[in-house]
């Protein structure tokens, strides 16, 4: 009688934007942005100095927390959908926030992922801001703004996890409240740290098909403000 030893089957390979946090950097023939893709050597030089979770390179914290990454960067500086590789279906892709009507990925593109995330309040308003000034208002107070996961509560296809989003605030906060008023924040040099949760659908190529944020958005106003008024400057609209 001869025996016979059956193999199991090689693990499915995994798409490299689950890998690589910085895999469609690479992606060839891209219109990007600015004309080129944005250079995230500090970012990651930050986030792996301050981060607070370290996970196995294979884990399921790491392909989701690799997968945003890539997601945020095709978010903000891929300008045409088509080329976004982190999605299933431009056209069926939605993204919401605690509990508010989905937004579409062409919608999110127009507004800007900041614009997308943030309800007007007394500090900011999305409306009267454009996607390039939202990034640049955001970008003079945190240069590196850093993102990783802390935990995943739920696997694929529908993924549950808890994340922070952090930096430090070294430049003034300019923008405009959600009366027309210019307000200015003098930078304290702290960190801002703000974390939240987020239910993510996903396709068998860990492609987002809808995305839903739970945080609350005014975390990082008050941390960039912690004395209140103190330090506060609001210049009535024109």
């Amino acid at each position: 009688m001869t025996s016979t030893t059956t193999e199991a089957p090689p693990p499915p390979s995994l798409p490299d934007y689950v890998l690589n946090p910085d895999a469609v950097l690479s992606d060839p023939s891209i219109t990007w942005r600015h004309g080129q893709p944005p250079d995230y050597t500090k970012t990651r030089q930050f986030f792996s100095q301050t981060k607070r979770s370290t996970h196995p390179s294979t884990s399921l914290p790491s392909l989701v927390e690799n997968l945003v990454k890539n997601w945020e960067i095709e978010a903000s500086y891929k300008p045409t959908l088509a080329q976004w590789r982190t999605i299933a279906s431009p056209d069926s892709y939605t993204f919401r926030v605690n509990g508010s009507p989905p937004q579409t990925a062409a919608q999110m593109l127009a507004a800007g992922t900041y614009n997308a995330i943030i309800e007007p309040n007394e500090f900011y308003c999305p409306a009267r801001s454009s996607f390039e000034a939202s990034h640049k208002t955001f970008k003079r107070v945190m240069p590196s703004f850093a993102w990783e996961v802390l935990e995943v509560y739920a696997g694929p296809p529908r993924v549950v996890f808890r994340w922070r989003h952090w930096g430090v605030m070294k430049g003034d906060y300019v923008g405009t409240n959600n009366k027309g008023e210019k307000v200015t924040i003098k930078a304290h040099g702290g960190e801002i740290d703000i974390e939240g949760v987020a239910v993510a659908d996903v396709n068998d190529k860990l492609q987002l098909e809808s995305v839903e944020v739970f945080f609350d958005p005014m975390a990082m106003f008050r941390q960039m403000a912690p004395g209140g008024e103190t330090g506060v400057t609001k210049q009535a609209a024109e």
